[in-house]
């Protein structure tokens, strides 16, 4: 198990095969109420939340099943007003908690729903994909999206334990799994070297060993810097600036997260070649390796450089109309720079058509 050390708040993060089949047992360890709403998508549902009710109901909970729609439209204020007014007519009080069964979307919703359902309530992480095992599911940030750009209505709210069974990755559609990497690649890119190799030689029948590598490169960062106010934690956006652009300017669900993150990622490591020394063999490496996972390096068409810059203006990383953005001086280093200037990203996006 790996522990993400935040005093009172700490929690453990397990992962291996058929954790999904502990969850009650686990969750009567924690002591949390009889009454608890498991949240999941039309996706998940069908695969995983049968087994996960029982493991409740095994252990003496009173679980109420709640599914919305697969896809990153979900994660919107509609959808958490639509969470909790079921929640509240299901019987669930104060005691109730939330399990978040499924990938990052429902992560963040469901974790976005347990912050403020009765000012907040706690909530169990089990993700069902790479992205969420290795990445969304730890570390306590909860949100939804607006029009506006991506996660800018949210809250830190640290779930009690995640439960990363790895035999859910086995039902992930290729493109799904392909995209958990380009989170995986960042965490190579900014902390450990070494994990890049490890990605490029994947054994897909062990996954356990890498899942719970990021987790632990995750964790560390987040105990470090829970509310992003050092600016260790931001590390953990290298490549997002530029990729939460392009995911909006997209529209919401015609690329997947990951997808626009490959993006970012490769425009990142162009500005960090002119802003902070990196090698361009070093860049070209990580641009190899998500061409290894059929992620995307070349912005597709139809995707206007001067919408992702209008994403941009919105973005959280944005102090005081400054940019905020990660730069690797070199492969296993990151360090947050307010050298890089609106026309430095404006060139980087126009590289990538």
């Amino acid at each position: 198990m790996v522990t993400v050390a935040l005093g009172p708040r700490s929690y453990g993060v397990k992962v291996g095969p058929g954790l999904l089949g502990t969850l009650g047992a686990e969750a009567k360890e924690l002591g949390l109420g009889n009454g608890c709403a498991v949240i999941s998508d039309a996706n998940v549902t069908p695969l995983y939340g049968a087994r996960a009710m029982e493991s409740l109901r095994s252990a003496g909970f009173r679980p109420v099943e709640i599914t919305v729609p697969a896809g990153e439209k979900s994660k919107s204020l509609e959808q958490a007003q639509w969470i909790c007014e079921r929640m509240i007519e299901a019987g669930l009080d104060r005691r109730a908690w939330v399990v978040a069964l499924g990938g990052g979307v429902v992560g963040d919703l469901a974790g976005f729903v347990a912050a403020i359902y009765y000012r907040g309530v706690p909530f169990v992480q089990a993700p069902t994909t790479i992205v969420a095992q290795v990445d969304s599911a730890v570390g306590g940030k909860t949100g939804v999206n607006t029009r506006n750009g991506k996660n800018l209505i949210g809250a830190f709210h640290q779930p009690r334990l995640v439960l990363a069974d790895i035999e859910t990755l086995a039902t992930l559609p290729e493109r799904e799994f392909n995209e958990g990497f380009a989170e995986v690649i960042k965490h190579g890119a900014i902390r450990d070297r070494t994990l890049l190799d490890a990605v490029a030689e994947l054994d897909r029948a062990n996954l356990a060993p890498i899942i719970r590598r990021n987790v632990e490169i995750k964790a560390r960062i987040v105990a470090a810097d829970e509310k992003e106010k050092t600016g260790e934690r931001a590390l953990l956006n290298f490549g997002h600036t530029i990729g939460h652009g392009i995911e909006a300017a997209a529209g919401y669900g015609k690329l997947l997260h990951g997808e626009a993150i490959s993006l970012g990622l490769v425009a990142a490591c162009r500005l960090s070649i002119a802003k902070a020394g990196l090698d361009p063999a070093e860049a070209r490496l990580v641009t190899a390796l998500l061409e290894q996972y059929h992620l995307p390096v070349r912005l597709p068409e139809g995707i206007a450089a001067e919408a992702i810059l209008a994403a941009l203006k919105a973005d959280k990383k944005f102090e005081e109309g400054a940019i905020r953005f990660v730069l690797c001086p070199r492969l296993g280093e990151a360090f947050v720079s307010k050298d890089v200037t609106p026309d430095d990203v404006r060139q980087a996006v126009a590289e990538l058509g």
